[in-house]
């Protein structure tokens, strides 16, 4: 047996905002829409993980979610544009990550991160 997939499913009060911060700000393509779940994704090949943590790293706070890209600098473009306030970082960590934290329009602290 193996997995195949895990993901992380989130509640909230209402679907309008995931499109502008998931799709707007990260790229991702909605993958899935139901009215009452949206998945949002990417056509690359997405490893399987799931991290559990007692601290995030550098003394932050644990993040409801890590996301990856590729550049960085582009997303936090893309952040500060949309007057998206950003509450750690960007920060150069000493485990080879160039990262920052943000919340989505839901509350969920979400770390975005590139491997340097």
């Amino acid at each position: 047996m193996k997995v195949k997939r895990i993901v992380s499913n989130i509640e909230v009060s209402t679907l309008d905002k995931t499109a502008n911060f998931y799709t707007d700000i990260f790229g991702l393509e909605l993958l899935m829409d139901h009215g009452w779940i949206r998945t949002y994704g990417s056509n690359e090949v997405m490893s399987v993980q799931i991290s559990f943590a007692t601290e995030g790293g550098s003394g932050t706070s644990v993040p409801d979610l890590s996301i990856e890209v590729d550049d960085i600098e582009a997303v936090l473009e893309k952040v500060k544009d949309a007057n998206i306030p950003i509450e750690y970082g960007p920060e150069n960590e000493p485990w080879g990550v160039r990262r920052f934290y943000v919340r989505d329009p839901f509350g969920k602290l979400i770390n975005v991160l590139q491997h340097e």
